[in-house]
């Protein structure tokens, strides 16, 4: 594969254990993804590029290093991926935002597009695929697949959690797109639910259930 990346620092490992918690309320389930989403932005972006600038201190003139936030493309993959677009934009708020609407039929599990937008010139763009789970894979394909059609500069995945299942699917379908996750948990249920996973993170974030 592209390399799966395990984000386990401290910090991240604390806040997925509290959100796993099923007596998490609303606000505190989305206050935590949104944290958590900030805290792996610094490891998903550790080699974004820079460009050299000149800067007036206090005291002299020197130069610095800066990213391009504009060269930069969240795509979340709608609904439960807003979650996550929130916490990073945190960190990188002059980065594009990208968006994909797709839903699993609950009992084919196919997935169906229902709306898409990016920014332009994606050819010129690195971007940054974002959902919270990658259970099946069916979605996060079907993303992956449609923003190729653009030919990114670079593309990555984002999510929470993930299983094996999940991870062997998306490196079946795109084996050099790297995979940045804060856990690997067991297995998927007979519903396409990671085990022990998070419940519906969509539902959970937005209080729709």
């Amino acid at each position: 594969m592209g390399g799966v990346h395990l984000v386990d620092h401290p910090l991240v490992q604390h806040k997925i254990t509290l959100m796993r918690r099923k007596d998490a309320s609303t606000n505190s389930f989305r206050r935590l993804v949104h944290e958590v989403s900030a805290l792996m932005a610094y490891e998903v972006l550790r080699d974004v590029g820079m460009h050299e600038v000149e800067v007036q201190t206090p005291l002299e003139r020197t130069t610095g290093n800066v990213i391009d936030g504009k060269k930069l493309v969240f795509a979340s993959i709608l609904r439960a991926g807003t979650g996550i677009l929130d916490g990073m934009l945190e960190v990188v708020p002059s980065a594009r935002v990208g968006h994909i609407g797709l839903y699993r039929d609950p009992k084919t599990f196919v997935v169906v597009e229902y709306y898409f937008k990016m920014p332009s010139d994606l050819h010129e763009r690195d971007v940054v695929v974002v959902d919270p789970m990658l259970a099946t894979g069916h979605s996060a394909i079907a993303a992956v697949d449609r923003i190729r059609e653009y030919r990114p500069k670079s593309l990555k995945f984002v999510c929470l959690l993930t299983c094996p299942e999940g991870l062997a699917a998306m490196g079946r379908a795109h084996p050099d797109v790297p995979v940045y996750t804060a856990a690997v948990d067991r297995q998927l249920d007979e519903h396409g639910y990671i085990l022990p996973g998070l419940g519906d993170v969509g539902d959970r974030i937005f209080g729709t259930k």
